[in-house]
């Protein structure tokens, strides 16, 4: 950076220009070497009026010129002048004092040290020299060198390429060793939200997944709706010949819906007005219609639910138009039962559950408080009390608010009446009262804290709800009478089997060097948690353990990923796999799903495996 300081076209302050005029009078004088004093100080005055103050690059030492100061050049700049070679050489014997200095007050602060260390120091820095820097005479003839022509021995060209040297450590200094080798993940967490789209890349070719033969994609189906799965080998040379290969990753991509129609994409159905906008919805205006939908959607959801109770089915979605609720069988995410998240909601949804006796807990909430409980000195002894299976007691959190509404109207307004305005105030009525009590429960609407967990025998009661709730299907709008959306990773009654879209693109992208080809596959749909997992299992083999996945999430769904159950109590439990071999899904993703949720509120959002291990962010 000196030759920065150098250059100054514009105005200088006083200080830079007194800073370069003691470093050019201490250049000079060393410079001087036996002269006399008297000659030195002329020398330095000399040099110092023939300095060119606008100048862009240092005056030129030992030029046969002659006249008075030149002036400033106007078109020059910094790289057309002081990047010259005379100029750059006459800028480095600058720096070189600098570097003699630095050497010459180490030498003499060392002055216990050995000749040997000092000696062995100057070899150190004299091989870091370039040859057209070095002391040597090029006829072989060693000539005494003065100590001003010792500047050149530590003299670097600050232009050349940066050379790696190695580090000078004390014998006190620890051992510099490289980087721990990194931990090898052969597993990622289970994501429990819906993703919409999947885009893999890799440096390998994508083309053994599209132009599937017609016997590949009838035994692919074959395979899905059996519930079979072929093995692949750990290395596959030729993807595009390996059959295993083609029929399983048509099998990943298949998944039961229902309602299907072929003319609406019924997913995802949150904020999803425009896509129904315009479309043909011959049921909006007709009532029976409407009804013959939802029988059919009630006979569904109950088939659904029948699988999940005899683990035949491992989970299952429910999208409306207004909130998501996922299903999960007894052992998945490390619950002992049943389990059902439903989110966003709001405070009338939340009250209409309790209407029907269906008792839930809000475990962001239950979380949050329990930690600011840890971390008081003392617990409150009316804190909120909950049941033996975990479940808010509503009559009981209901009654403590009630007696903490009758201290506010007690004791609230009290200094009005110290103050004696109490008859000038209006005192709020009973409606006013309830509303502020109400307003934490409307904060909670729409947002990830409103995830309601149900738990057990109570999501039944959950299924029945949502069959006679009028407000689950929209009453108005481009969506009005049309039933949620059921997704499956297994066969119901009423299903449609529908298939994931996939296409492979072969790009190329811009590196240091030049273009690189990159290779990616890109999958769109609803893309359940068995999906992913199945498609990276099958791409570990086919892409030699290299590849990259952007995730694209729906994002109602993110906070379905909170947990449901404490890590002591999941690791009580035994042969859940056994218990779930027969659900319809792949013995690795059971392995998976079963562990206990650890993304919280956050979701998968990028997905690498390098030398197969895996490494993610969210």
């Amino acid at each position: 950076m000196s030759e920065q300081g150098c250059y100054s076209p514009s105005f200088k302050k006083p200080s830079d220009v007194l800073r370069m005029r003691r470093k050019r009078a201490r250049s000079e004088g060393v410079c001087a070497g036996t002269s006399s004093p008297a000659s030195g100080s002329s020398n330095a005055n000399a040099a110092l009026a023939g300095v060119r103050p606008f100048s862009p690059g240092p005056l030129l030492k030992g030029q046969g010129r002659s006249g008075g100061v030149k002036r400033r050049n106007p078109f020059a700049n910094i790289e057309n002048t002081y990047n010259s070679p005379k100029k750059r050489a006459a800028s480095s014997a600058d720096d070189a004092s600098e570097c003699r200095t630095a050497l010459a007050v180490t030498l003499l602060c060392d002055g216990g040290s050995s000749t040997e260390q000092n000696a062995n120091l100057r070899a150190s820095f004299g091989e870091r020299l370039p040859p057209n820097l070095n002391g040597k005479q090029s006829d072989g003839q060693n000539k005494k060198a003065s100590f001003s022509e010792e500047d050149s021995l530590f003299e670097e060209d600050l232009f050349a390429t940066e050379e790696v040297t190695p580090i000078l450590k004390s014998p006190e200094a620890p051992h510099i060793c490289g980087a721990p080798p990194t931990e090898v993940c052969r597993e990622y967490p289970a994501d429990w939200s819906l993703k919409t789209r999947l885009l893999f890349t890799s440096p390998h070719s994508f083309s053994w997944a599209e132009h599937l033969k017609a016997q590949e994609e009838a035994q692919g189906l074959s395979l899905h709706c059996r519930a079979e799965y072929a093995s692949l080998p750990q290395n596959i040379q030729d993807p595009r010949s390996c059959t295993e290969l083609r029929c399983g990753f048509q099998q990943c991509l298949q998944y039961w819906q229902h309602p299907s129609l072929p003319w609406l994409s019924l997913f995802p159905r949150i904020g999803a007005e425009r896509k129904f906008a315009g479309k043909n919805t011959p049921w909006a205006q007709d009532a029976a219609l409407q009804q013959s939908l939802m029988s059919e959607w009630s006979v569904s959801l109950t088939s659904l639910y029948s699988l999940l109770k005899a683990r035949l089915c491992p989970y299952f979605y429910v999208c409306s138009y207004q909130f998501t609720v996922l299903f999960r069988a007894a052992g998945l995410s490390g619950a002992k039962g049943i389990t059902a998240l439903l989110s966003p909601t709001t405070r009338g949804l939340r009250e209409a559950m309790k209407a029907d006796g269906i008792e839930f807990s809000l475990p962001l909430l239950e979380e949050k408080r329990k930690s600011k409980e840890s971390c008081s000195p003392q617990l409150n002894d009316n804190s909120q009390l909950t049941d033996p299976s975990g479940a808010v007691t509503s009559q009981l959190r209901d009654k403590e608010d009630d007696e903490y509404d009758d201290e506010d109207d007690d004791g609230g307004l009290s200094w009005l009446q110290d103050m004696g305005i109490q008859d000038k105030i209006k005192k709020p009525d009973a409606i006013s009262i309830k509303l502020r009590k109400e307003h934490n429960e409307v904060r909670l609407d729409h947002r990830p804290e409103s995830v309601v967990l149900v738990e057990g025998s109570n999501t039944f009661t959950l299924i029945n709800f949502l069959i006679n709730c009028k407000s689950l299907v929209a009453g108005a709008g481009s969506q009005a009478g049309l039933p949620p959306t059921l997704l499956a990773p297994t066969a119901f009654r009423g299903a449609t089997l529908q298939m994931l879209k996939a296409r492979s693109v072969n790009v190329k992208t811009q590196v240091r060097t030049g273009y690189q080809d990159v290779c990616s596959l890109e999958v769109t749909g609803p893309i359940m948690p068995h999906a992913l997992h199945a498609l990276t299992q099958l791409l570990k083999p086919a892409q030699k353990g290299g590849f990259s996945v952007s995730l694209y999430t729906h994002e109602p769904s993110v906070v379905l990923n909170v947990p449901v159950t404490k890590l002591s109590e999941s690791d009580q439990q035994s042969n859940i796999e056994q218990d779930l071999v027969r659900c319809g899904l792949q013995q690795s993703t059971i392995q998976q799903l079963v562990e206990p949720a650890t993304l919280g509120k956050s979701a998968l959002r990028q997905l690498h495996m390098r030398d197969f291990s895996y490494s993610w962010s969210s």
